[in-house]
C-alpha cells in the first residue's frame, strides 16, 4: 500500500503525474490510477488504496468539481482526516471543501520552492511522516535570507516581447543596465543582475523571487524592440503582500537607450525611497559609448560571460568584444571585460601562451582606466590587475576605495576588493567577499565567488571550508585551477584518496602540473605546495619544482 493517494479528473492527468513524480522523488510511495491492475474491479482497488493511504491529495479543477468519483474520494479523505487539497485553475471549490485550506498549484511546473508546493509538502509530512529524502532536503535547504535594513530590490528577468528569440540578450542587457543604475544609490540594497537572471525561464513569481533573493521589492518588466525603437514596461511589486506599488511604460529610440535605462532606474528608486537625492543618480550616469553597434556586441559578450565561465563561452565573448572595441576603441566597459576574458584564459590554463594573455589583460585594463576612470566596475577590474600582475598593491587599494565610493551596491566591486585584500588582510577580505555573495546570492558569478572565498579560507588554514567551496566550484566550471586547489585542500586535510582523484581530473584537463597553479602570498604558496606534495606522497620541497 502507498503513503499517498492522488484523486483527479482525467483531463488533468498531466498535472497529477507531475505531483506524483515530485512526491516519489522525495521518497514517498504514491498510488495513482495509472497503477490499476487489469484483473481486478477498479472500484475495489481504489477503495483499498484510499483506505490504506496516509494522505490523499485531491487535485481540484473545473472537471474535478463535476466528477462524482473525485467528490466521493474527497469526501472519504475528509472524513478520514487525511485530505490535502490543491487547485490548478480558477474553478470554485464545492461545499464543504471551500472551507478547508487549499494549495494553489496553478501553472506549477515542478518547482519545489514555490509556496503552494511547500504547503502541500507540509501537510503530507504531517499526515504521512517525513520520508528520508524529504528530511535530507529539508536539512540541506538554505535558510531564508534576512531582509537588509535599507530598502532592497531585485530586477527580475524581463520578458522579451520582440517576437525574436535572438533578442533575449537585449532584454537581459536591460536588466543588467537598470540594476547597475539602481545600485548607484547608496540608500538602496540592490541584488546583482547575475542572481536575478538565474531565475530566468523558471516559474517563479515576484514573491518567491523576493524570498530566494532576500529583498522586499521586485521590479518586473518587459522589453519590446522593433526597428530603431524600444519600449520598456515595468511594475514594482512589494513582495511582503504581492501588491503592485507602481507601474509605468517608457519608450524611446535606440539612440537614447542609455537615457531610457536611467529614466526607469530613477523612477523606481524615487518610488522606493522618496527622500533620496536624484542628482546623485544623474551625476553618476553617463553614456559609455555613442556607437550602438559596439554596445550591441558588448551586450552579447556580457550575456555569454554571465551565463558561463567555461572555455567556449569565454572565447566567444572575447571575439565579440574584439569586434566592439574595433568599432569604438574608447568603450571602457568593453575594454575591461575583454581584459577579464584574457585573465580567465590564462588563469584556467586555456592558453598555449598564457604570458601573452596576461600582457593583453594588463594592456586592456590600462586602456579601460584611461577612458572610463569613473566607472566603478572598471576601477575594480583594473585594481585586480594592478595588484596581481603588476604588484602595485598601493595603487590597487586606492582604485578599490574609489570603486566602493562610486558604487557600494556592486557585487563585482566587493568581490574584487576581497581579492585585493586577500594577501594583506584575509579576515577583511572574507568579509568583503561575503558582502559580494549577499548581493549576488544565486547568480552565474557564484563560481568565481566560491573560488575566491575558498582561497581566502585556504590562506586562513580553514581547509575543510575551502574544500567544500572548491568542490562546488569544479562542479560548475570543471577548471584545472579549481582541481589543483581542491587537491591541495584535500592534501592538507589528509584525505589523500580524494586529493588524488582531484589530481587525476586535473591531469585530464591540462598538461600543467598542479604546482603551476599556486596563487597568493608566500604563506599561501607554502600551504598550497605542501598540500599538493602530500597528495602526491612527496615532501613540500619535492613538489616546489614546478611552481611559478
Amino acid at each position: 500500500m502507498s503513503d499517498v493517494f492522488i484523486s483527479y479528473a482525467r483531463s488533468t492527468a498531466k498535472q497529477a503525474r507531475r505531483v506524483a513524480e515530485a512526491l516519489r522523488a522525495l521518497g514517498y510511495s504514491v498510488w495513482i490510477d495509472d497503477d490499476l491492475p487489469a484483473h481486478r474491479t477498479y472500484s475495489r482497488v481504489i477503495e483499498e488504496q484510499m483506505t490504506a493511504a496516509k494522505a490523499a491529495v485531491v487535485i481540484w479543477s473545473a472537471d474535478a468539481v463535476q466528477s462524482e468519483w473525485v467528490m466521493s474520494e474527497a469526501n472519504r479523505a475528509r472524513e478520514d482526516h487525511k485530505l490535502v487539497q490543491v487547485t490548478i485553475d480558477t474553478a470554485r471549490l464545492p461545499m464543504p471543501f471551500d472551507t478547508i485550506q487549499c494549495a494553489d498549484l496553478a501553472d506549477w511546473t515542478g518547482d519545489t520552492e514555490t509556496p503552494g508546493w511547500r504547503k502541500v509538502m507540509s501537510s503530507i509530512g504531517t499526515l504521512a511522516g517525513g520520508s528520508a529524502r524529504a528530511s535530507a532536503l529539508a536539512a540541506d535547504a538554505p535558510r531564508p535570507l534576512q531582509l537588509p535594513i535599507k530598502p532592497s530590490i531585485a530586477v527580475a528577468p524581463f520578458a522579451n516581447l520582440s517576437g525574436d528569440p535572438d533578442q533575449e540578450y537585449f532584454a537581459d542587457g536591460m536588466v543588467v543596465e537598470i540594476t547597475g543604475a539602481l545600485s548607484r544609490f547608496k540608500s538602496l540594497f540592490v541584488i546583482a543582475s547575475s542572481s536575478a537572471l538565474s531565475l530566468k525561464g523558471k516559474a517563479v513569481g515576484a514573491q518567491e523571487a523576493a524570498r530566494r533573493l532576500g529583498v522586499r521589492y521586485v521590479l518586473e518588466g518587459s522589453v519590446r524592440k522593433a526597428g530603431n525603437r524600444v519600449r520598456i514596461a515595468v511594475q514594482l511589486i512589494d513582495a511582503t503582500d504581492g501588491s503592485q506599488v507602481w507601474t509605468n511604460r517608457f519608450e524611446d529610440t535606440l539612440a537614447d537607450v542609455f537615457e531610457l535605462q536611467d529614466k526607469v532606474a530613477l523612477s523606481v528608486a524615487n518610488v522606493i525611497e522618496p527622500t533620496m537625492q536624484s542628482a546623485e543618480m544623474r551625476r553618476a550616469s553617463r553614456r559609455p559609448t555613442e556607437d550602438m553597434g559596439s554596445y550591441d556586441l558588448y551586450l552579447r559578450a556580457r550575456s555569454l560571460r554571465q551565463d558561463s565561465l567555461r572555455y567556449a563561452d569565454t572565447f566567444a565573448a572575447l571575439d565579440l568584444l574584439d569586434r566592439a572595441i574595433a568599432i569604438d576603441p574608447d568603450f571602457g566597459p568593453a575594454l575591461a571585460l575583454a581584459s577579464q576574458c584574457h585573465d580567465s584564459i590564462a588563469m584556467y590554463g586555456w592558453s598555449d601562451d598564457p604570458q601573452a594573455n596576461r600582457r593583453q589583460n594588463i594592456e586592456l585594463a590600462h586602456r579601460a582606466l584611461k577612458v572610463a576612470g569613473d566607472d566603478a566596475d572598471v576601477l575594480a577590474a583594473v585594481a585586480f590587475v594592478s595588484g596581481y600582475y603588476e604588484q602595485n598593491w598601493d595603487a590597487a587599494l586606492g582604485l578599490i576605495d574609489r570603486a566602493i565610493a562610486l558604487n557600494p551596491g556592486s557585487s563585482t566591486v566587493w568581490h574584487r576588493s576581497g581579492m585585493v585584500l586577500w594577501r594583506s588582510n584575509p579576515g577583511l577580505a572574507a568579509e568583503h567577499i561575503e558582502t559580494a555573495m549577499r548581493l549576488d546570492p544565486i547568480g552565474s558569478n557564484r563560481a568565481s565567488l566560491t573560488f575566491s572565498m575558498a582561497m581566502v579560507c585556504f590562506t586562513q588554514q580553514r581547509f575543510s571550508e575551502a574544500a567544500v567551496l572548491l568542490k562546488e566550484n569544479v562542479q560548475q566550471t570543471d577548471s584545472p585551477l579549481g582541481y589543483a586547489a581542491l587537491a591541495a585542500s584535500y592534501g592538507q586535510l589528509g584525505r589523500i584518496d580524494e586529493a588524488r582523484r582531484a589530481l587525476a581530473r586535473l591531469g585530464e584537463l591540462s598538461s600543467n602540473p598542479a604546482e603551476s597553479y599556486v596563487q597568493g602570498d608566500p604563506k599561501t604558496r607554502e600551504l598550497f605546495l605542501e598540500g599538493v606534495a602530500l597528495a602526491k606522497g612527496k615532501t613540500a620541497s619535492d613538489g616546489d619544482a614546478g611552481a611559478q
